[in-house]
């Protein structure tokens, strides 16, 4: 109550800009207001002067009465609408004079003005005349100026009870007795009264649309923040850093042989993330900023994206404040080991692109990710050339498709009972006419990281399923196929439902597709990945358990999925015969796959005496350089008809 009683009167405390905006309405409505009242004295004035010229000379009085009774009054008003008048001409042309000498002229304005009405009013009502110059100056001072409501409020009671009490003194025109009428008493309330409600309106009105204003600046400070300002740390964004970096990349007195984009990663931030929460790890991308800002000052300072940042700066001395910063985030680091990790990138003269140069930094910096010993990579021409390979990549694997760059080869897998090839596995390679035969560690990585690795996983599905389709209509024999599955083909698109198309296009049978699957891909997806593999054996389609070993969740991985073979990782066979664990952690691998009732599978065999040993202990298959290189169908068959390879007689007709 107490709240809302402070808020009706308008002694409830304003914002800085509410407080300003009165101010401001205020200074506009007093020029017209004194400018009215400086016109008026002016022509007052000549109008008395004029007047006493045109007396008779023998009624003429002393002009010390004149000046006394009416010039004095004249030029007070004059002169107060005339400082009013100029200072707020000022005010609106732009001149900043101090708002407290600004509010006394207001009130000393405002005072002679009822004063003035008062005393023509007093005289004109002793005359039996009107009491309209007080009743304009009423209207002059609390309607064409705000005020706070209680301000108006005192303002008018006080002038009209003053007034009232003066005339009531008087005896009215035309009458013997003293004291104004019933009729003058009535007429004066319902001025005061509506006089005292338009001032209340006009505050609350005036209040209304400064809030309004008010929000609304307060918005567009918000929009205008945030469109160069990163929400998060508060330093500047990329829209900020690509703008000014262009406009220094432009400027003629840039010394551009001295100028470096820097790439800044905090490695293994996900992991203090997950131990201490997402708050405390924006308190520290927070710190952070601020240490590279501060370690950069006078520099270009932006958030690239999550923990990452750029740095434009001058190259002399920044490796030495590369290294301090290092030290200083070890210190934030708590129990999660954080490294940083810089990359940086020295645009010549004729580059006058930020993003590009970005690009390369990041690139300088990725080539030194879980290198402990390294935390600065200066992009050079080896980095360049991957670097141009990587967009190359990125830009050509639409036309790759479309052109049939990208082609099948098949590495045989065997059975180590017999040695006769009983599956194949289907490997992509890229035919390319400007770089040559590029292998699958050129391109794989980087369409995963550009989240285009989907589409070269369905063309190799879809060149597959047309390899068995003409084999069968040449009656020719073909072996099942395992095609591997990237995690992302799984949230990308709909690999389970495109597989099953393309078998049912091209009339494969779903035992002829074997789906691998990496043991990393089902620890990183596991909700997302659990019903597509259930999915697929409920198909038809047999699902493998790549890569088993190479990760530290293996054994929960075979708890929580079902898989037809096991497919044991080749690092296994790397310290053969030297490592003597080897031989017993592979034989108690085969043993589980058993009583899993899976299929084992071990990758990598190199030698007949590795062979030897996985046929010893029961391992079903196996697939490796000893028995073939990954090769295209053509040079597969030419192996298999010249004896060197020989396929399980149930697939020599399909």
């Amino acid at each position: 109550m107490k709240d809302n009683i402070i808020r009706w009167l308008g002694i409830d405390k304003k914002s800085p800009y509410v407080r300003d905006y009165f101010y401001a309405v205020n200074m506009r409505a007093s020029i017209y207001m004194s400018l009215i009242v400086v016109v008026l004295e002016i022509w007052m004035i000549i109008r008395m002067t004029k007047t006493i010229l045109e007396l008779p000379p023998d009624v003429v009085k002393p002009f010390a009465y004149y000046f006394q009774k009416y010039y004095l009054n004249y030029l007070i008003l004059l002169a107060a609408g005339s400082c009013m008048l100029i200072f707020a001409v000022r005010f609106v042309k732009g001149r900043k004079d101090n708002p407290v000498i600004g509010n006394v002229i207001k009130w000393i304005f405002s005072f002679v003005c009822i004063y003035f009405g008062e005393i023509i009013s007093y005289n004109d009502y002793a005359k039996g005349e009107q009491i309209l110059t007080f009743l304009t100056m009423e209207l002059f001072v609390v309607c064409l100026l705000i005020w706070r409501p209680l301000i108006s409020f005192l303002i008018l009671s006080s002038s009209y009870l003053i007034f009232y009490f003066r005339i009531d003194m008087i005896p009215p025109p035309n009458s013997t007795e003293i004291g104004t009428t019933l009729a003058t008493q009535i007429n004066m309330f319902t001025m005061y009264l509506s006089t005292l409600l338009f001032s209340f309106a006009n505050y609350t009105r005036t209040l209304s649309q400064a809030r309004k204003d008010e929000n609304l600046e307060q918005l567009n400070e918000h929009l205008s923040r945030i469109s160069v300002e990163d929400e998060l740390t508060g330093i500047h964004n990329m829209v900020y850093f690509r703008s000014e970096a262009e406009k220094m990349m432009n400027y003629v007195t840039t010394d551009k042989e001295n100028i470096v984009f820097l790439f800044f990663d905090i490695e293994n931030f996900k992991s203090y993330n997950e131990k201490y929460g997402f708050h405390e790890g924006n308190i520290l991308l927070k710190k952070i900023a601020h240490l590279i800002e501060e370690a950069f000052e006078g520099s270009l300072v932006s958030r690239f994206s999550d923990d990452h940042f750029v740095v434009l700066t001058r190259f002399h001395d920044c490796q030495k404040k590369i290294q301090q910063l290092s030290h200083e985030i070890k210190c934030c680091q708590g129990e999660v080991h954080l490294e940083l990790k810089c990359g940086a990138y020295k645009p010549d003269e004729t580059e006058k692109d930020p993003s590009l140069a970005c690009d390369r930094a990041r690139f300088a910096c990725n080539s030194i990710k879980k290198h402990y010993d390294c935390y600065y990579q200066l992009y050079d021409k080896s980095l360049e050339d991957r670097f141009h390979l990587k967009q190359y990549i990125v830009n050509h694997i639409d036309t790759a498709i479309a052109n049939g760059y990208i082609k099948v080869f098949y590495q045989p897998v065997v059975s180590t009972e017999n040695s006769q090839v009983c599956g194949l596995e289907a490997l992509a390679r890229w035919q390319d006419p400007n770089y040559g035969l590029l292998p699958p560690g050129a391109f794989i990585e980087i369409l995963e990281e550009y989240r285009q690795i989907y589409k070269l996983d369905q063309c190799i599905i879809e060149q597959v399923c047309r390899d068995y389709q003409k084999a069968k209509e040449k009656q020719l024999p073909f072996v099942p196929v395992s095609l591997n599955f990237s995690r992302l083909d799984f949230e990308l698109c709909d690999i389970v439902g495109f597989v099953s198309q393309m078998s049912e296009k091209y009339h494969v049978p779903h035992e002829f597709l074997d789906i691998e699957i990496t043991e990393s891909a089902l620890t990183e997806q596991q909700n997302l990945l659990t019903n597509a593999v259930r999915k697929l054996r409920e198909t038809g389609f047999k699902v493998w358990l790549d890569d088993f070993g190479s990760g530290y969740s293996s054994l929960n991985v075979l708890k929580d999925y079902q898989f037809d073979v096991l497919k044991i990782d080749m690092k296994f066979l790397s310290g053969f015969p030297d490592n003597a664990k080897t031989q017993p952690i592979l034989t108690s691998i085969v043993n589980l796959t058993k009583q899993l009732a899976m299929v084992s599978l071990t990758e990598g065999v190199e030698t007949q005496e590795q062979f030897e040993f996985l046929r010893s202990i029961g391992c079903s298959r196996a697939q490796g350089y000893l028995f073939s290189k990954p090769v295209p169908l053509e040079i597969l068959r030419e192996k298999i008809r010249s004896g060197e390879l020989q396929i399980l007689p149930e697939y020599l007709n399909i």
